[in-house]
């Protein structure tokens, strides 16, 4: 007995699924672009440039709340599937300095971000802003492979990581932030080497 056909709903579903995927991550990008530039612009102007309309857009993210929570999920999974990369491309301490200029690059480049989500936030009864877990967990990722290869000192928790790091974000985004943000991080690193057992 042959196998049914598929009807003509079956065989658009996947295109239908790509373009909508293809939709929500140009969204995903021109929101990033432009509420790192103004915190407060008109979710409008998002979708115009975008191209798409605005049922697809309201489809995708029905309110200012979700498409900026969404947006910090997406940039903080950007730097954080960058760590696993990095690990199975270079040596782990190199590695980590590398991921850490990632993470300077998120802090200073999406400050405007920040604004917004602060924004979204802050209202009452507003949504709680998500936890930096998959970051947390990159950073976990990058110091037990430091050490077990001995590049760093023993013991240190993502925890203690980002206490450690958190003066980044005290550079002002809006000067010359790389240079300062360099030797901080060059700072971040010789403390983290100070006691290692393979130096």
């Amino acid at each position: 007995m042959p196998p049914p056909k598929k009807d003509q709903k079956d065989q658009k579903d996947t295109p239908l699924r790509s373009d909508a995927q293809r939709n929500r991550e140009r969204i995903l990008q021109v929101a990033t672009e432009e509420l790192t530039r103004c915190a407060d612009t008109p979710l409008s102007a998002i979708a115009k440039k975008a191209g798409v309309g605005q049922a697809t857009f309201y489809r995708n993210f029905p309110n200012r709340e979700a498409l900026v929570l969404e947006l910090y999920r997406y940039e903080m999974q950007q730097v954080a599937d960058a760590a696993p990369h990095l690990l199975a491309t270079r040596e782990p301490e190199p590695a980590l300095r590398e991921w850490l200029d990632r993470l300077a690059g998120f802090a200073m480049t999406k400050a405007g971000l920040a604004d917004a989500i602060r924004l979204v936030t802050s209202a009452p009864g507003g949504p709680e802003k998500p936890r930096p877990t998959p970051v947390m967990d990159a950073a976990q990722l990058l110091l037990c492979a430091n050490e077990e290869a001995g590049t760093i000192r023993p013991g240190i928790s993502a925890d203690d990581f980002f206490l450690l790091i958190g003066g980044l974000w005290l550079i002002d985004p809006g000067e010359d932030w790389q240079p300062r943000a360099t030797r901080f991080l060059n700072f971040v690193m010789d403390a983290l080497r100070a006691g290692a057992p393979g130096r």
